[in-house]
């Protein structure tokens, strides 16, 4: 069939039906970010202020853990600590230092096993499990939960929401894990600085350049005129435009 374009052109409640449809696709964009199709795992929020949170897994050892908590403290930064219920109960005085120094616990699991091959069941005895140990530990209830090695899938998130948790990521990688350097850490982060981003850290022994590097970074992100904080308070404080999916 050959449709004149001029034709239609040329009666304006077809260019204004455009107009209309095309407010509406963006609408319903955005809102989908929120409230579409299920659980999703949040990488960020959408928000014109200048606010990002700092956040750090944390699974085994304790080396630099000390050295990470009085750099924060010296700041006046407070932070969302991922932390796997076997290391609160081996370091229980130390996760009882993150709530008492005002930073935001959140789970990281109990096995460090990929939650997107793993069955419902599971992924759900792995999330109980690390949730009884953090409790025990900290007193914490934990409504966050970051799945190791950022993985799920649309049936994990399914039993992490289930469970009463919201599965976070991130969108900015510092790739500390694999220590590129204190400088290149720094950089990586600061590049990609923007407004209700989530930035990735590790307070493991594995990354031995993260403590060095964070006094730099937190008077960078700042000098950059960033709030730092945690995960909860950007959203429910900075998510006013919603929050982007991973």
């Amino acid at each position: 069939m050959i449709i004149s374009l001029r034709r239609l052109f040329n009666q304006r409640y077809f260019f204004y039906s455009i107009i209309g449809l095309m407010a509406i696709g963006t609408v319903y964009v955005q809102v989908s970010d929120m409230v579409g199709g299920g659980p999703i795992a949040i990488a960020g929020t959408r928000t014109s202020q200048k606010v990002v949170a700092l956040t750090f897994d944390h699974s085994w050892g304790n080396k630099y853990t000390p050295s990470i908590l009085e750099t924060l403290k010296k700041n006046n930064v407070k932070v969302t600590f991922f932390i796997m219920g076997p290391w609160a109960e081996r370091y229980p005085e130390v996760a009882k230092q993150m709530v008492a120094d005002g930073h935001e616990i959140a789970s990281h699991g109990y096995r460090h096993e990929n939650y997107g091959d793993m069955t419902d069941d599971w992924v759900r005895c792995d999330i109980q499990k690390a949730h009884a140990q953090i409790k025990e530990v900290t007193g914490v209830d934990a409504v966050l939960i970051r799945p190791p090695n950022g993985h799920y899938s649309q049936r994990s998130l399914k039993v992490t929401d289930e469970l009463g948790y919201k599965t976070i990521i991130w969108n900015i990688d510092s790739l500390d894990w694999k220590n590129p350097g204190r400088d290149v850490i720094v950089d990586r982060v600061i590049k990609r600085l923007k407004s209700g981003a989530i930035i990735l850290l590790h307070a493991s022994d594995t990354p031995t350049q993260t403590a060095e590097a964070l006094p730099i970074l937190l008077e960078k992100i700042k000098a950059q005129g960033y709030e730092i904080t945690t995960v909860g308070d950007l959203l429910n404080r900075c998510s006013e435009e919603g929050v982007r999916r991973h």
